[in-house]
């Protein structure tokens, strides 16, 4: 089907939305917004942990939650016209949908709607594919088999897939075996807003910001401790601000270095906070995933230096250590706020090519079903 002004519904299968905290949910209802904003289309979203509590709409847009992980329950929810179906945006990541990391009932739920409908569009977004080099002892390794032939059944069902990284997406075009002949690589976007106007580093607070779930902060504190003290004394940073909820360090000062503790905060503080802040610090994931992260997206769309702690020797996803995020490890590359101003316009223009806006416009291509890009409002 063709989505018009006239055709202002899709549907987005995700496992969560907010209020539980989950950086996917929180990608699907930006994707939402955007489309609503750009393109005056509505999204009615789908939940599927059947577990999951939270209103019946968010925001103006309908949400529906199956009752049961089965594919009837499913089915009965992907409401259709036999003469035209509404286009899904399914959000996979296996253990969103199924404690294993296997749910069967969703693609079971997808090929009955598939089979049922007229003219149906589905678009897979892969943020993940599979499990894969877990050790002997654990479920993940068992079960890995059976979390690749579903992944591999999605692939072949969908209409487009899409993916956050470029490994990712070589491994799914393997597995549709020539039938997707283009699969969109797409690190994924901030889910911190992406501001206008972004002043240079010397305009700003000499502040750090460490930001994201408490595990990740603590092993910035815990594991990163030392590159995170070198990055605030060649920065000459005077404060910390520490955003989420807190780790339960109680760390105050560090080296005489005030350290925040924001707690968990609106999104529009976390943007004002990192528009003036000059640097922020992330330990997780490892740069290979960095494509991946909502958090290090935040820090290059507010035109932050991006600091880590490791590296990769060889580019990932079109970074580069050095170039586009700084690592204590990486002897060639000697931090200065000079350094810092070079690599954060790197890591802003990076992410340019991937925006919300940008991302929202190749979705709606996909789920027209055609090359013909759709006129904003």
């Amino acid at each position: 089907m063709t989505l018009t002004n006239k055709s202002i519904q899709i549907i987005q299968i995700v496992p969560q939305l907010p209020p539980s905290i989950n950086g996917l949910g929180d990608y699907a209802l930006n994707l939402a917004r955007q489309l609503r904003k750009d393109y005056n289309i509505e999204t009615r979203f789908v939940v599927g942990d059947r577990n999951w509590q939270g209103a019946t709409e968010i925001e103006d847009f309908t949400i529906q939650q199956v009752t049961a992980n089965s594919a009837e329950a499913l089915f009965s929810l992907l409401s259709f016209d036999k003469n035209q179906s509404i286009p899904i945006l399914l959000h996979y990541v296996g253990y969103g949908y199924a404690e294993r990391g296997c749910p069967v009932w969703l693609v079971k739920g997808l090929k009955r709607w598939k089979a049922n409908s007229a003219d149906s569009r589905l678009v897979t977004m892969f943020h993940e594919v599979y499990a894969s080099g877990y050790p002997i002892w654990t479920s993940s390794f068992w079960l890995s088999s059976l979390q690749k032939q579903l992944a591999e059944r999605l692939v072949n069902m969908s209409d487009r897939c899409v993916t956050s990284k470029e490994s990712y997406a070589e491994i799914l075009y393997n597995m549709g075996r020539g039938k997707q002949t283009q699969i969109s690589h797409l690190p994924v976007f901030s889910n911190i807003g992406e501001p206008e106007h972004t002043p240079l580093l010397v305009e700003r607070t000499r502040r750090l910001v460490v930001f994201g779930h408490k595990n990740s902060k603590l092993q910035v504190y815990q594991l990163g401790r030392q590159a995170l003290e070198l990055a605030c004394n060649t920065l000459d940073i005077k404060e910390i601000y520490d955003i989420g909820i807190p780790t339960g360090l109680e760390i105050s000062e560090m080296n005489g270095i005030l350290v925040v503790e924001t707690g968990v905060i609106e999104t529009v503080e976390i943007s004002k906070i990192m528009l003036n802040s000059i640097a922020g610090f992330l330990n997780f994931p490892p740069p290979a995933y960095l494509a991946k992260s909502t958090i290090f997206a935040a820090f290059c769309a507010h035109r932050l230096i991006p600091c880590m702690v490791t590296h990769n020797a060889m580019p990932t996803d079109g970074l580069q250590s050095g170039k586009h995020y700084w690592s204590a490890r990486d002897q060639n590359s000697q931090l200065s706020l000079e350094l810092g101003q070079v690599i954060a316009d790197n890591a802003y223009a990076w992410y340019q090519t991937h925006s919300l806006s940008v991302q929202t416009n190749i979705f709606i291509t996909h789920l027209n079903g055609s090359n013909s890009i759709i006129m904003k409002n």
